[in-house]
């Protein structure tokens, strides 16, 4: 998987998927429900830097693969949708 452009951003899609869905759905409730702000510092910022990760990748994708504007803009938008990275890896799964 780590082989080609597109093995690299769906891997690194993944993990910052599952990062942002631990923010959101883990850490936010620990801040804001019983009062744990730790959680948040944390994973946000290993979702800061995976997701600064997935954009480097998604630039190299997008050079190594000629990919336009258009193409790129797709996973780069899905990346800030909660469960968006999954559903774009489908359609990535298909194109390798």
């Amino acid at each position: 998987m780590l082989n080609t452009p597109l093995g690299r951003l769906r891997l690194i899609g993944w993990i910052e998927g599952a990062s942002f869905l631990l923010l959101l759905f883990v850490a936010m409730p620990l801040k804001y429900v019983w009062g744990e702000p730790l959680a948040v510092r944390i994973v946000g910022g290993l979702h800061g830097a995976l997701w600064m990760g997935f954009c480097a990748v998604l630039f190299d994708t997008k050079k190594q693969l000629g990919w336009s504007l258009g193409q790129a803009l797709i996973p780069f938008v899905a990346a800030v949708l909660p469960f968006g990275p999954f559903v774009v890896d489908r359609h990535l799964s298909r194109k390798g």
